[in-house]
Parts: C-alpha cells; sequence; structure tokens
C-alpha cells in the first residue's frame, strides 16, 4: 500500500507519453531544427520550414548563406551555441501555429531565449 502513489504516478506518467500533445511535438521538431543548424546541417535546417520544397534556388542559397554567416557569428561572438533547452510551447488555436520557447545556450555561458512558431503540415511540425 506505501508504493500505491509512486505506482499512481508512473502510470499517469506513462499514460501522458503515449500520447504527446501537439506543443511537445511541435517543441521537438523545432529543437530538431536548431539542433541541424547549430550541427552545420543547413540543408536539413532549411528543410524544417514551411514551403521550402518550393523556393527558388536563388533564393535558397541566400538562405543557405545567411544561415551559415549566422553560425559563424555566433561562434565568433559567443563561442557557438553548446545546448538548446526547450522552455515552452503555447499554441494559438484562432492562428492555428504553436509558439515554441527554445532557449540557445552559448559557450560563453549567455543564454538566450528565442520563439520559433511552428505549423503542422500533413502530420509533420514545420517552422513557420
Amino acid at each position: 500500500m506505501k508504493y500505491l502513489p509512486a505506482f499512481l504516478l508512473a502510470m499517469l506518467f506513462c499514460i501522458a507519453c503515449a500520447n504527446p500533445s501537439p506543443e511537445e511535438l511541435a517543441s521537438i521538431a523545432a529543437k530538431g531544427y536548431y539542433t541541424h543548424l547549430v550541427n552545420g546541417e543547413y540543408e536539413a535546417f532549411l528543410e524544417g520550414k514551411a514551403g521550402a520544397d518550393s523556393l527558388p534556388d536563388g533564393y535558397r542559397e541566400q538562405l543557405l548563406t545567411s544561415y551559415r554567416q549566422f553560425m559563424a557569428l555566433q561562434n565568433l561572438d559567443h563561442h557557438g551555441i553548446l545546448d538548446i533547452r526547450i522552455s515552452n510551447a503555447v499554441t494559438d488555436t484562432a492562428l492555428n501555429y504553436t509558439n515554441v520557447f527554445l532557449v540557445l545556450c552559448f559557450g560563453d555561458s549567455v543564454n538566450e531565449e528565442i520563439v520559433v512558431p511552428m505549423v503542422e503540415q500533413n502530420g509533420s511540425w514545420r517552422m513557420k
């Protein structure tokens, strides 16, 4: 009987994990895309943007160049981004998107919270 509260808590946790919320799914996707960016996988980061499959080639190259420049600047100014943490996620049901709040943890001990608007398209989450 003394283990019943712990057992009930564990069961509740397992049930919650079985059906992740849209906010959880959007958060995991956003963190994954930014992990690609930090790892220098710029194409994978770009593929996480809604509508990336229909971008003109010239514009696609400009975006990839800007991602490279952004990361070079972060490496120079802040010794890179060492970690990405999920802070929160809030869904706006009227506008049909989820704002994911990520904390970028830089090498110089600076932390910055950013907002990544996410939309669901055909069962997968993309950056707006």
